[in-house]
C-alpha cells in the first residue's frame, strides 16, 4: 500500500505546482482516510444489526488497489470504479470487479493502473508547463500588485487633502490586497518547499499559514462588498454623513473575516484535523468560508446591476436631445472601471462545483487575480485626477521652494562678491590718505 501510494504522491507531484489546486499531501491523506474507514469497518464486520456476535459466511471488508470492497456474500459479484480523487488525474475511466468466492475475495479483473490510466507523458509535460508558466504570471502579478499599493496607500496618507473616508476605504481594500499576496507567498513557501518532494508536516506554521490565507480571502472579498456599499449608498442616500458609518465598514472588513476564520478553525480542529489543513475534507467546514465568499459576490454583483441602472438613468437625463455616443461612452468607462473595484470578474466561477471548471478557475483567480491590485492602485489612485492635481501641486510647490533657495544662494554670492569689492577699494583709499602716501596716489589710481 505504502509503495503505490508513494507512486500516485510521485505521479501527481508535477501537476500541482499551483497552491490552489488538489495537493498531492491531500491525495494521500484522503486515501489515508479511507483506509482507516475500511480497516474499521472490518474490525466491526462480524456484529450483526442485532447486536449479536455472528461469525457469518461471506467476504469481510477489504483494502486493495486504493479501493475498499464492502463485506459481501458468497457468490456476489462486487464492481468499483476508479478512485474519485483520481478522476481529474485520468485519461480512461473504468470499472473493476472482484467476486467472493468461498475460498474469499478473487483477484481484482485488472490492474487498477490499466483501467484506471493517468495522463500520458505527453498531456503530462503539457499541463506542467501551462501550470509553471501561471505560478509565474501569478508570482509577477502579486509582486507588482504590492509594489503599487504601498505606494498608493503612501500616497494617501501622506497628503492630507486626500484624507477622506472614500479614500479611508480605498486604503483598506489595498491593504486586504495586499494580505491576498502574501499569503498566497507564504503558502507556497510552506507548503510547497523547494527542498523536498515530501508532504509537509501538520505542524501550527502550516494550519497558520492556510488560515491567513482564508482570512485574507475574505477580507479582501469583504472590502470589495464594502466598496460596493460605500458607491450605493453615495447614490442612493445623498445627504447621510458618511463618515460616522466607516466604523460599521471596518466591521464588516475586519470582523466578518475573523469571525468566518475563527469559526473554521473551530470546526477544522474538532472534526476534519487532518494534515495541514489544505484539504477540504468536511464539506459543511469547507462552506464556511467558500459560502461567506459566494455571499459577498453575489451581492457585490447585484450592487453593479443596480449601480448601472443607476447610471443609465441619470446619464439618459442629462443627455436627452444630446450625443447618444458621448452617453455609451460615459456608460462604458463607468462600467469597467467598477469591475475590478467590486470584483465583478468572480461572478464567472461563483456557482461552478469545485472539480468543475479547474483551468477557468486557476487562470481567472490566479492570472487576471493576481493583478487586480495593481489595476485597482493604477485606477483609483495614479490615474486619479484629485490625486494627480494633489501631486502636482506638491510638486510646484517643491520646484518653487528650490528655484527660491537657489535664487537667495546666488544672490547671497553676488552681494558677497560686491561688499569684499566695495570694502578693497575702501582700505585702498584709508591707506593712500595717510601722511607719506600721497606722492604714490596718482599711480595707484591708475593702477587701480
Amino acid at each position: 500500500m505504502a509503495s503505490i501510494a508513494q507512486y500516485v504522491a510521485v505521479s501527481l507531484i508535477l501537476f500541482l505546482p499551483v497552491a490552489w489546486m488538489q495537493l498531492p499531501c491531500s491525495v494521500l491523506q484522503e486515501f489515508s482516510v479511507a483506509k482507516r474507514k475500511c480497516i474499521q469497518g472490518n474490525s466491526t464486520q462480524e456484529e450483526d444489526v442485532n447486536g449479536t456476535d455472528v461469525k457469518a459466511p461471506g467476504c469481510p471488508t477489504d483494502w486493495k488497489f486504493l479501493i475498499c470492497w464492502p463485506r459481501s456474500v458468497i457468490g456476489e459479484v462486487v464492481n468499483s470504479s476508479c478512485p474519485s480523487i483520481l478522476h481529474p488525474y485520468l485519461t480512461r475511466q473504468g470499472v473493476l470487479y472482484r467476486n467472493c468466492t468461498a475460498n474469499g475475495w478473487s483477484n481484482v479483473s485488472a490492474y487498477i493502473w490499466d483501467v484506471c490510466k493517468l495522463l500520458d507523458k505527453a498531456s503530462e509535460s503539457s499541463k506542467v508547463s501551462t501550470l509553471l508558466f501561471l505560478k509565474q504570471v501569478y508570482t509577477a502579478g502579486y509582486a507588482t500588485s504590492i509594489i503599487a499599493l504601498v505606494s498608493a496607500i503612501i500616497i494617501f496618507m501622506a497628503f492630507r487633502k486626500l484624507h477622506c473616508t472614500r479614500n479611508y476605504i480605498h486604503v483598506n481594500l489595498f491593504i486586504s490586497f495586499i494580505l491576498k499576496a502574501m499569503s498566497a507567498f507564504i503558502k507556497d513557501i510552506v507548503l510547497f518547499s523547494s527542498s523536498a518532494k515530501t508532504c509537509a508536516a501538520p505542524t501550527v506554521t502550516c494550519k497558520g499559514a492556510i488560515a491567513f490565507f482564508h482570512f485574507s480571502g475574505l477580507a479582501n472579498s469583504s472590502w470589495l462588498l464594502v466598496e460596493g456599499l460605500y458607491l450605493q449608498s453615495l447614490l442612493s442616500l445623498t445627504f447621510v454623513a458618511h463618515t460616522k458609518y466607516f466604523w460599521c465598514y471596518c466591521l464588516v472588513g475586519w470582523g466578518i473575516p475573523s469571525f468566518v476564520v475563527t469559526i473554521w478553525i473551530i470546526l477544522k480542529r474538532f472534526i476534519d484535523n487532518a494534515g495541514c489543513w489544505e484539504n477540504n475534507g468536511s464539506k459543511h467546514t469547507w462552506w464556511t468560508i467558500r459560502g461567506t465568499i459566494l455571499l459577498t459576490v453575489v451581492v457585490n454583483f447585484l450592487i453593479f446591476l443596480n449601480i448601472i441602472r443607476i447610471l443609465i438613468q441619470k446619464l439618459g437625463s442629462r443627455n436627452i436631445g444630446g450625443n447618444s455616443c458621448g452617453h455609451f461612452s460615459r456608460l462604458t468607462k463607468s462600467t469597467l472601471l467598477l469591475i475590478p473595484l467590486l470584483g465583478v470578474h468572480y461572478i464567472l466561477c461563483a456557482f461552478f462545483p469545485d472539480n468543475v471548471a479547474n483551468d477557468l478557475r486557476l487562470h481567472l483567480e490566479l492570472g487576471l487575480g493576481s493583478f487586480q491590485g495593481f489595476v485597482v492602485a493604477l485606477l483609483y489612485c495614479f490615474l486619479n485626477a484629485e490625486v494627480m492635481t494633489e501631486l502636482k501641486r506638491h510638486l510646484g510647490s517643491f520646484h518653487l521652494k528650490c528655484f527660491r533657495g537657489l535664487t537667495r544662494r546666488r544672490s547671497r554670492s553676488t552681494s558677497a562678491e560686491i561688499s569684499h569689492s566695495y570694502s578693497t577699494q575702501l582700505a585702498l583709499l584709508e591707506k593712500l590718505s595717510q601722511p607719506g602716501k600721497s606722492l604714490d596716489y596718482n599711480g595707484s589710481l591708475q593702477a587701480t
